[in-house]
């Protein structure tokens, strides 16, 4: 257990034993999260990639992705596409002025 005093701001200093276990470091930013009567403090970077990661599960299989060449054969399709529309001349219509 670690223990940290409140300044006249609001503000602690989080003992190192609990940044480490929390893996943030100087200008991360941290999440107050209410479970079950509690206050828990997490790294907002690793909940930020965790709710990422919750949102694309099951898009591998869906896509027909089984393995990492698939997906990087995908990124390049992609390039592809861009690449060419990018290099489509667009159509422009033709103000009246005249």
């Amino acid at each position: 257990m670690e223990l940290a005093k409140i300044t006249i701001r609001g503000q602690i200093t989080i003992p190192i034993e609990i940044r480490k276990k929390l893996g943030v470091k100087d200008g991360d930013k941290v999440i107050f999260v209410e479970e079950n009567g509690r206050i828990i403090m997490e790294n907002a970077a690793m909940i930020a990639l965790k709710n990422a990661q919750d949102a694309f599960a099951g898009e591998a299989e869906r896509l027909g992705l089984k393995n990492e060449q698939d997906v990087v054969d995908m990124v390049k399709e992609v390039r592809r596409e861009r690449t060419s529309e990018r290099d489509t001349p667009e159509i422009q219509e033709q103000s009246g002025n005249g």
